[in-house]
């Protein structure tokens, strides 16, 4: 015998990153993750904050009007000096690009190389809309996992930063 049902819903789970850009730029920015949609993608990070793999790593690569992008590479970053060390990342995940979530401004989503099942530690912020990166047909996208749901204005900031450039990069 049923004697009541009762809905509940489990919170997304939410990931706080600290941010500095090291010239008085700094707070925190709050990330939700789609774990219903994403699972294989939400656990990869996940396990990478667990561990603390993101401790002391820079957002290496930001193009204005698009997208900054960090996870990967290790402090201290010195202007005009060497390219920061590049850490060791766990092995690549499936690329779950077909999902229904999009590369909207604010979304978050994993970086990854030519290959498609390729993305390890680093990931990206879309800085505007960016549907170019979505799936589409037969054109493999981008996994958005995530969306930033406090610190905007944060990321705002740094974007428009004065930051410096490596010719590597």
């Amino acid at each position: 015998v049923t004697l009541a049902t009762v809905p509940y819903s489990v919170p997304l789970p939410q990931v706080t990153l600290s941010l500095s850009n090291g010239a008085g730029v700094q707070g925190q920015v709050v990330i939700t993750l789609e774990a219903r949609q994403v699972p294989l993608t939400v656990n990869n990070f996940l396990g990478y904050v667990k561990s603390g793999f993101y401790a002391d790593t820079v957002f290496h690569r930001l193009v204005p009007d698009f997208v900054v992008q960090g996870g990967g590479y290790a402090q201290p970053l010195v202007a005009g000096g060497t390219l920061p060390t590049l850490k060791t990342a766990g092995t690549p995940i499936a690329l779950e690009d077909n999902a229904g979530l999009s590369n909207l401004k604010w979304t978050v989503a994993m970086a990854r190389t030519n290959v498609l099942a390729s993305a390890t530690s680093q990931f990206f912020v879309n800085l505007v809309d960016n549907t170019f990166l979505d799936r589409s047909g037969t054109q493999r996208g981008y996994a958005v996992f995530g969306t930033v749901t406090g610190g905007t204005e944060l990321l705002t900031t740094l974007a428009a930063a004065p930051c410096a450039t490596w010719p590597a990069f």
